[in-house]
Formats: structure tokens, sequence, C-alpha cells
């Protein structure tokens, strides 16, 4: 299944890519994100808690970042098993400047087995949707807070 995207965040690109790369930010922004540790240089071990319609359950697996170009271009790798089934996908964020902030234009590629595969494509690919648009949504949000200064 292949998902594509882009999302429009009001801020400097750098700092958004500072985010998307940071565990602690990712771990909040990822949704059913339980754990994100780092296990070496761009490489973390994950647990999420995910779902599809009434197929639920823990995955753990592993994800890696690649082809780093700041603040322009990264790929994530992930791959993870749970009782529902696999996981393994691959995608591409690219940063571009605009008016206003940064456009983040995301694509990838996920496939994945199991029970899970079972509940069909097109809830699959509305699940997965759903998830990106919530993902960027915390980004958002978490950006935000982070750019308001501190109260004293």
């Amino acid at each position: 299944m292949k998902i594509e995207g882009t999302h429009q965040i009001h801020a400097q690109r750098d700092r958004i890519y500072a985010a998307l790369i940071n565990p602690q930010i990712l771990q909040l922004c990822i949704p059913g994100c339980q754990s994100l540790d780092k296990t070496a240089d761009n490489t973390y071990v994950a647990t999420m808690k995910a779902g599809v319609g009434p197929v639920k359950g823990i995955f753990k697996g592993n994800v890696r970042l690649e082809d780093m170009q700041p603040p322009s271009h990264y790929r994530m790798i992930v791959d993870g098993k749970g009782g529902p089934g696999f996981v393994k996908g691959t995608g591409e964020f690219d940063l571009q400047d605009v008016d206003g902030g940064t456009v983040i234009a995301y694509k990838g590629e996920l496939q994945v087995g199991g029970v899970i595969a079972g509940v069909g494509q097109r809830m699959i690919e509305a699940a997965a949707k759903m998830l990106a648009a919530q993902f960027f949504s915390k980004l958002d949000s978490e950006i935000k807070k982070a750019e308001q200064p501190a109260v004293s």
C-alpha cells in the first residue's frame, strides 16, 4: 500500500526537521507509540499500540533513519511484529520553505501481514491516512509549544 501527502506547518524548516528526527518528539507525535529508545545512531527500538478496525495489539520493532540531508530530506525504515501480524514500511520526508512556514511532503509504502491484513486494504488505507493526520496535528502542536516563551 502506498501513502503520500503534504502538510504545512508555520515554522522554520530547520526547527521542523529537528523535531522530525528527535525521538522524544516522535514518541509524543506517533499515535499509539509507547516507547522509542535509541539503540545506535539514527536507529531506535519502538513499542506501539495499534490496530485497524477490530484487530488491535502491541507491535515491537525497529525504526531507522537514513539518507539524512538536513534540513530538507530523510528516509525512515520501519519493521515491527506483534500479535496481530507484522508491519514493514519505508517513508520519505521532504521539507520545503514556503511563505509563512514549511511544507512537508511525505510518501511511503507499507506492507502488512497476518491477522491485521485480513481487515482489508481500504480499511488499512483509511487508518493510515487518519494516523498521518493525527501525527502531523500533534507535530504542529509540539512545535508551537516549543516556540512559546517560557513564563517566569
